[in-house]
């Protein structure tokens, strides 16, 4: 019985995590919309590889982890 609710535990836990990824268009507008409603002004959103995030501050990950949201006030 423990093993099947130890299963079932995990099965949900692995399910939510697929969940969260989600594509790089939709999650900056989520996070542009954010800024926008708490009156941000003069900012830069840009999706990069991981590998290209410089002195940018990381807002967020997308498409599955494989790129960096990072934002930049101008």
């Amino acid at each position: 019985m423990r093993l099947l609710i130890s299963t079932l535990l995990l099965s949900a836990t692995c399910t939510t995590a697929f969940a969260a990824a989600k594509p790089c268009d939709e999650l900056k507008a989520e996070i542009a919309a954010k800024l926008d409603e708490k009156g941000v002004k003069n900012y830069e959103l840009a999706v990069v590889e991981n590998d290209k995030v410089g002195d940018a501050q990381v807002v967020g990950s997308c498409d599955g982890g494989t790129k960096k949201l990072t934002y930049v006030r101008k």
